[in-house]
């Protein structure tokens, strides 16, 4: 099946819709609109292709991530617990990554798949799954200390400085947002829709633990 084109305004009609550091909007909204896909993940797409709409797509599908979309909605009721010791007993990580079917569950490519995640999880010491897990407070606080990190300039640059840095920090401490240690290249977020798409059934990173010998509480 064909996909219907995506009409946008072109180059010469708006010489202003297309800008090189910053998406526009509108642009983001009409390929959200006709992949499905989230809308962090068509900008940083249209970002990467420099707000050509068709090569965006094209990143979108080549990560699995406009396929992915389609099924994100999806119950996800079956999968399983896993767990991982690293440094001879000195960490340990579970994780619950759940899955459509008790047959992908039993799946080896799957396994394969959420043995990853826990040799990441124990290398790279997220945090929270998701962004949307990061309390608000703590954001805030961010925020507050990039500001003063740049006081001085216009408030337009702050704010796109503080964004940025808030980017850098949401990469650093959740899980979907790091990039993969096998493969840099690629986040969580992207393999795992890479992965729905390889086996055709959604996925969803439930909750990890992650202990380390003599930290003070767990993440």
């Amino acid at each position: 099946m064909v996909s219907a084109p995506l009409v946008i305004p072109s180059l010469k009609e708006n010489p202003k819709f297309f800008t090189m550091s910053e998406v526009n909007p509108q642009l983001v909204k009409a390929l959200r609109e006709k992949t499905n896909a989230g809308m962090m993940d068509c900008k940083r797409a249209l970002e990467e292709a420099n707000s050509d709409p068709e090569k965006a797509e094209t990143i979108l599908r080549t990560k699995g991530i406009a396929g992915a979309a389609k099924k994100a909605t999806r119950a996800t009721k079956e999968g399983i617990v896993a767990a991982y010791i690293h440094l001879q007993g000195k960490v340990g990580v579970l994780v619950e990554v759940n899955c459509e079917t008790d047959f992908v569950a039993k799946n080896d490519n799957f396994r394969e798949f959420v043995k990853d995640i826990t040799l990441h999880i124990a290398a790279a010491h997220p945090l929270y799954v998701t962004r949307d897990q990061v309390p608000a407070a703590q954001i805030d606080r961010e925020k507050e200390i990039y500001r003063g990190q740049v006081k001085g300039k216009p408030a337009n640059i702050t704010e796109k400085i503080v964004e940025g840095k808030l980017e850098k920090f949401f990469s650093t401490v959740c899980l979907l947002d790091q990039a993969f240690i096998k493969n840099p290249d690629v986040t969580i977020h992207d393999l795992i829709n890479s992965k729905i798409t390889e086996l055709g059934e959604n996925m969803v990173i439930r909750r990890f633990t992650r202990y380390m010998v003599g930290e003070e509480g767990a993440a």
